[in-house]
């Protein structure tokens, strides 16, 4: 695992690397022949466990098991461009001051057509920022189930257990585990005492300021981390309607939702879009014009998840500048629907995993333009002391460019001002 989520996370470096040691352009080479030098390269430039001989040794006795396949014995390539690379001294970085979208794409392994995007809209400092934070490892963070134990006694128990871990600097439900380890095998797994969650995303719930009590809506709730979260913050005791399209996915939801031991959540197989999901709710909430209004609604919207690129090093590969226009449509159309079931003076939050201002600010500056019934609330009142760094001018949430080592999220609240 350390090996191939290594490769992807580093690609970029790696290939820019082996580009000298090379007679031909990677490109050129049978895929399996580029993966083997790449598996190699990793092991030679980020791995300090493994001597060099072995991993020239094992890629080259990989090369030797594809011969049949590929027709050829391509060992012996791979064995002179490895041991070139362990040879050679190593070219300096690209200047910052005069290749800027180069030098970052190729010392943090990130396309360049991102690096150049990030450095237009924040400068190279910033940008250099985030694109140090995809290449990373993140942490594993846990968010305590608070209904079921509290994150002192919690964290004393992964001691008890001889586990490494420490609370959380801004979320205040947070446990920052500093080792790999099973999940399964964590005390307190079966009994729901925690959720595997990111300490930016443990942010989100609280900005909708739930109480027991509350019927609320989540408008794209799988897998359900968000979702479950709402009940501890509702103690279980509102009414929380989980839709999602994703059938497969709403079954994972539904196994959090037994394991965390949560009896208010309410999965819905269904497109917020489509009305047709309401037909699943029989006498709840207050109706008007034939519809159920909520006291509060999540839109934890699908989106270019270039905020979570490094838990995902394969996908930052796949994406390109041409998705966010997609994204937008997507996002306007569900905040769209979910707006229409929210009763007056009721609370939407509207969240992505992305850092683009398309799909974030971008959404929200478009929606209450045409909805004179919203406004956008500051949500400093519900962060955590800690979090208040976050805030940016307009008083939406954007943990981007942090050096808490958390993921990229935004959040902006809204409230129907209709009486």
């Amino acid at each position: 695992m350390e090996i191939a989520f290594g490769v992807l996370r580093r690609l970029g470096t790696i290939d820019w690397r082996l580009g000298p040691v090379l007679n031909k352009p990677l490109a050129r080479l049978p895929v399996v022949v580029q993966m083997l030098l790449r598996i190699g390269a990793y092991q030679l430039l980020f791995l300090d466990r493994i001597p060099p001989s072995a991993a020239v040794s094992e890629s080259v006795n990989l090369a030797k098991t594809q011969t049949r396949k590929l027709k050829r014995d391509w060992s012996g390539l791979v064995n002179a461009v490895l041991r070139a690379l362990i040879r050679e001294p190593r070219l300096p970085w690209p200047s910052l001051h005069e290749q800027a979208s180069e030098a970052l794409a190729v010392r943090y392994s990130v396309p360049e057509w991102l690096s150049r995007r990030w450095i237009e809209r924040w400068g190279i400092e910033r940008a250099q920022t985030a694109c140090e934070q995809v290449s990373v490892i993140p942490p594993l963070t846990l968010r305590v189930n608070q209904l079921q134990v509290n994150r002192n006694e919690f964290l004393s128990r992964l001691h008890e257990a001889g586990l490494k871990a420490k609370p959380t600097r801004i979320s205040t439900v947070g446990v920052a585990l500093q080792e790999g380890v099973s999940i399964p095998s964590l005390p307190g797994f079966e009994a729901g005492q925690f959720y595997v969650e990111d300490e930016a995303a443990q942010l989100i719930p609280g900005l909708l300021d739930v109480r027991p009590g509350d019927l609320i809506l989540d408008a794209c709730a799988a897998p359900g981390g968000k979702t479950t979260h709402l009940a501890e913050l509702t103690k279980d005791m509102g009414r929380i309607y989980a839709v999602d399209r994703s059938q497969e996915r709403l079954k994972l939801l539904d196994a959090n939702r037994r394991r965390l031991r949560h009896t208010s959540l309410f999965p819905i197989v269904g497109d917020i879009r489509d009305p047709s999901w309401r037909n699943a709710i029989s006498r709840d909430g207050e109706r008007r014009d034939g519809l159920v209004r909520f006291d509060r609604i999540l839109v934890d919207a699908p989106c270019s998840g270039l905020g979570v690129l490094r838990r995902h090093p394969e996908a930052k590969w796949r994406k390109s500048s041409e998705q966010f226009e997609r994204h937008r449509e997507l996002q306007l159309q569900i905040l769209e629907a979910a707006a229409l079931c929210l009763r007056p003076g009721g609370v939407l939050v509207y969240s992505t995993c992305s850092t683009e201002a398309e799909e974030n600010e971008g959404v929200i500056d478009q929606f209450l333009r045409s909805h004179a019934e919203f406004r956008r609330e500051s949500v400093a009142p519900w962060l955590p002391e800690g979090g208040q760094n976050f805030l940016t001018e307009r008083g939406d949430l954007s943990t981007m460019g942090n050096r808490d080592s958390m993921d990229s999220f935004y959040a902006a609240r809204l409230t129907n001002v209709c009486s």
